[in-house]
C-alpha cells in the first residue's frame, strides 16, 4: 500500500508533494557533501532557506483539505 493513500486523510496532494521534494534534496544534499565531496556554498544555504521557508508557508495556514 503507498504511502499517499495513508498520508492523503491528513494532507493535500500538494503537501504530499512538497514533503517528498524536501526529503529528496535532504538526501541529495547529504549524499553530495558525504560522496561527492561537494562544498556547501552560502547561496545554496541561502537557497535552501527559501525552501523552508516555501514550506511553512505550505503548511502553516488552514487549506480547505481533500475532498470527503
Amino acid at each position: 500500500m503507498s504511502a499517499n493513500r495513508f498520508g492523503y486523510g491528513q494532507f493535500t496532494g500538494f503537501q504530499l508533494k512538497i514533503i517528498q521534494e524536501i526529503i529528496t534534496l535532504v538526501v541529495f544534499i547529504v549524499f553530495a557533501i558525504t560522496y561527492l565531496k561537494e562544498k556547501s556554498a552560502w547561496n545554496y544555504l541561502v537557497a535552501f532557506a527559501f525552501l523552508g521557508v516555501a514550506a511553512f508557508f505550505a503548511f502553516a495556514f488552514k487549506s480547505t483539505g481533500p475532498p470527503a
